[in-house]
């Protein structure tokens, strides 16, 4: 009888298993007068709202990898929504493109908070979210993007970066910073000086932020992009130990902050 009710469980388990899907979907939204498509993930077989992560991507755009680990996250029985900011979804493979798109989002920083707060918004709207459990993460410019974010006092829980540049707030946008933040930085990233480290872990400090701060020996910019080397550029080359302990580093602040 008990190996006719295990297997009736193990059965039942695995149906469940196979009903779960994750669901993507594109959604469409406006910053001013310009269109922007962010990228939404979820487990269509959790009913009801849900703790929920806000992703932005690196200074590629809004490619397969944002997606990837927004799909990562909502198999995890979180609701992602990748952050369009650029507009139009778009997305560029050359370093050179990347860098002149990102540094017009980061030449009007007024505008570039405003694309983070909408996408914010964007996400609190979606049915399967809920809106009093949400963290923001960002990879490379994301991460900086998702600092931005924090700046300007918006209501989120964590805030996580991954080799990302760190601009240094203001005292008024350390004191505003609500959420708990952990930045996951490779420790010989040649791409952010030591100085904007300590400017930014100060202005912190100063604010009493609450503020993991982990450097991972021997890795550089873009630890956690497995196909980073294609560029040829020795600054920028995956990390698969820096890249597996600073996902379960994420995956134990949401489960902290978000649960």
């Amino acid at each position: 009888m008990r190996c006719i009710v295990a297997s009736l469980a193990i059965l039942a388990m695995a149906t469940s298993i196979a009903t779960a899907e994750v669901k993507t979907k594109v959604i469409e939204y406006q910053v001013g007068d310009k269109s922007f498509d962010g990228y939404l993930a979820y487990d269509d077989s959790i009913k009801g709202p849900r703790p929920a992560v806000l992703v932005f991507h690196e200074w590629w755009g809004l490619n397969y990898y944002a997606k990837k680990r927004t799909k990562m996250l909502a198999e995890l029985g979180y609701v992602a929504f990748a952050a369009d900011m650029y507009g139009d979804g778009q997305f560029v493979d050359h370093p050179k493109d990347a860098g002149q798109m990102a540094g017009k989002v980061r030449a009007n920083v007024e505008d570039w908070q405003n694309r983070a707060v909408v996408a914010l918004d964007v996400l609190k709207k979606q049915p399967q979210c809920n809106p009093e459990k949400i963290a923001a993460i960002g990879y490379c410019f994301g991460g900086s993007t998702a600092l931005q974010l924090g700046y300007t006092g918006a209501d989120v829980d964590a805030i996580a970066t991954f080799h990302a540049a760190l601009p240094t707030p203001t005292e008024e946008q350390s004191e505003a910073i609500k959420a708990k933040v952990l930045v996951c930085h490779g420790a010989d990233d040649g791409f952010v000086s030591q100085e904007s480290i300590e400017a930014f872990r100060e202005k912190l400090k100063d604010a009493e932020v609450d503020l993991n701060f982990v450097a991972f020996p021997g890795a550089v910019h873009s630890f956690t992009v497995e196909d980073s080397g294609k560029h040829n550029n020795p600054g920028m080359q995956y990390n698969q130990d820096a890249d597996e302990k600073s996902w379960k580093m994420l995956l134990e602040l949401l489960n902290r902050e978000l649960k």
